[in-house]
């Protein structure tokens, strides 16, 4: 593989892992925010094998193998368990609707090509021009994140800001060291179960899983 083909590799891969999350936003079922990720997990996983390749890092295989386990087979087969246990519910009401947010998404994905551009200038990665993609995913979960009312869809978007963050690590290092990107799974499988059960409470008490809810605790 040249090096030329795999920077575009690398930037393609970033720019779908980008897409997804942008998708996120359009949806407002819950199995869709899954889908979404799971394959934006998927292409994710692939960059894994393709810089694992290139990289000449065999570790890498096995990172791509968990990350697949984990972020395509076994997160969102829990998640849509968790939506029937609690009752799917539709994101019929975000705080910010459809139009606004693909609107304020493309903003911050200029303002991620807008704070990245000096690293990439300055870098020689052949990974570099994925750099901005990356940051892009990175605050397009953050913004799902606290722009959605459904818990479930909340934690989505964390998900997907984890999945923003492991794609810069990788194109930023070339390469993530094996004990690093554990280290990393086991902060996400941590926060992960911290949200289930947070979940379960608000789901427990207001019988619903609107997060808006929680204003009723302050009366």
């Amino acid at each position: 593989m040249s090096l030329s083909i795999f920077s575009q590799l690398t930037t393609l891969g970033s720019s779908v892992v980008l897409l997804f999350a942008i998708v996120l936003l359009c949806r407002r079922s819950l199995h869709a925010y899954v889908e979404a990720f799971r394959w934006q997990s998927l292409v994710l996983a692939g960059l894994f094998i393709v810089v694992s390749y290139f990289g000449v890092a065999p570790e890498l295989y096995f990172v791509a193998i968990l990350f697949f386990a984990l972020k395509v087979l076994v997160i969102p087969r829990y998640l849509e368990r968790l939506a029937k246990q609690v009752g799917a519910e539709h994101e019929s009401q975000p705080y910010v609707n459809i139009t606004s947010s693909l609107v304020i998404a493309g903003l911050l994905v200029l303002l991620a090509y807008a704070v990245v551009r000096p690293l990439v200038l300055a870098s020689h990665l052949p990974t570099r021009g994925g750099l901005p993609l990356a940051v892009g995913v990175i605050f397009v979960g953050l913004f799902v994140l606290i722009s959605r009312k459904k818990a479930l869809t909340q934690i989505v978007g964390f998900l997907v800001l984890e999945n923003g963050v492991a794609l810069l690590a990788l194109l930023g290092t070339f390469g993530i060291p094996l004990i690093v990107e554990l280290g990393v799974f086991l902060d996400v499988m941590m926060g992960f179960l911290v949200m289930q059960v947070f979940v379960y409470h608000i789901h427990g008490t207001f019988e619903s899983i609107d997060v808006e809810q929680l204003n009723q605790l302050k009366h």
